[in-house]
């Protein structure tokens, strides 16, 4: 079991790594079929002063770049050196899927309904339970980052439970143009550590096999925020301020397609539309066809399927229903 001693000793993953120092250690748990050994790098930074443990990871489903790309500027950047505590970063939790471009192991399985896994089930089950044995105990809070599947593209946003004010508080703070209030997914990443108590929150921001600067910077302006808020920001960093609030939503519908054909969007991800408003088109082929969509109620975009082709019941706008500001729901 990993634990920080008496005298702040970091012990992980069968090593040692003392106040004020770094380390990277390689997670390794699984081959591959080939007897190939795949690690997980696990990069660690420590201050010299006791703080909070902070658990940074993205790549949980491996084709998801955007939040490897936040984690890999928060690491490029030295943002992950605290004035105190300790800050690990995973960059790239599921690196089988990362090197295949593939959200799932390569048991075919999503890792991210694994948790917390079994010592002898399926390989990514195993790997799950590995990790959350061998790492999570030590961890105080938790920045997990995801983008949308497929072609969905979400706006930039935080999710968290609804009346969990210890998370929605660190919502506020990590201020995304958007904060989603979703049910936990069972067995997730998520809902593992909701229940061991490690606040946690859930970044989504693009979509998979695509890199966002626009959702990167999003995503590292709001870890900064939040290490800030726990007085682990080196003081060399200017963190950015929250001038705009993050938007509440409570409740989401999806629209579906009407009709199969090519999908011509209108509006970009993240637009406040009025009921009845032009989103975007469906077409044939051939020239012949064209069906407007057009929003069913008021609200915020919060996801757009960017694919070009649709069949009649896919998903294509995410729409609010119920939307608060920051400011609002603090005075509720």
């Amino acid at each position: 079991m990993p634990k920080i001693t008496s005298d702040n000793v970091l012990e992980i993953l069968g090593e040692r790594v003392l106040p004020g120092k770094s380390a990277t250690i390689n997670f390794n748990m699984a081959k591959l079929y080939t007897t190939t050994s795949v690690e997980v790098p696990v990069i660690i930074e420590r201050s010299k002063k006791p703080g909070p443990v902070v658990l940074m990871t993205a790549g949980i489903h491996g084709d998801e770049i955007n939040g490897v790309e936040i984690i890999r500027q928060i690491i490029s950047k030295g943002i992950n050196k605290p004035q105190k505590g300790t800050i690990i970063c995973i960059p790239v939790v599921n690196i089988f899927g990362f090197l295949n471009m593939a959200r799932e192991f390569p048991d075919g399985r999503d890792l991210n309904r694994m948790f917390p896994g079994t010592k002898h089930g399926s390989l990514a089950s195993r790997f799950a339970f590995q990790f959350v044995k061998k790492i999570l105990p030590v961890v105080n809070f938790c920045l997990d980052f995801h983008t949308g599947g497929a072609s969905r593209f979400n706006a930039p946003q935080v999710r968290v439970k609804k009346n969990d004010e210890q998370s929605i508080k660190f919502a506020h703070i990590f201020n995304a143009p958007f904060t989603v209030i979703s049910k936990t997914i069972t067995k997730s990443f998520r809902e593992t550590c909701s229940k061991r108590g490690i606040p946690i929150l859930l970044f989504e921001g693009g979509k998979s096999q695509d890199s966002n600067k626009d959702i990167a910077r999003h995503g590292v302006e709001g870890a900064m925020r939040i290490l800030n808020h726990l007085e682990m920001l080196s003081p060399k960093f200017e963190y950015p301020d929250a001038f705009t609030p993050t938007v509440i939503i409570e409740n989401s519908s999806w629209m579906r397609a009407k009709y199969s054909g090519l999908l011509h969007v209108k509006v970009p991800c993240g637009k406040h539309v009025e009921k009845g408003e032009y989103l975007g088109t469906i077409t044939d082929p051939y020239g012949k066809f064209r069906h407007k969509i057009k929003a069913s109620n008021s609200g915020y975009v919060i996801n757009v399927n960017e694919s070009p082709i649709v069949y009649q019941g896919d998903a294509i706008f995410h729409i609010s229903s119920i939307i608060k500001t920051d400011e609002e729901d603090r005075s509720a």
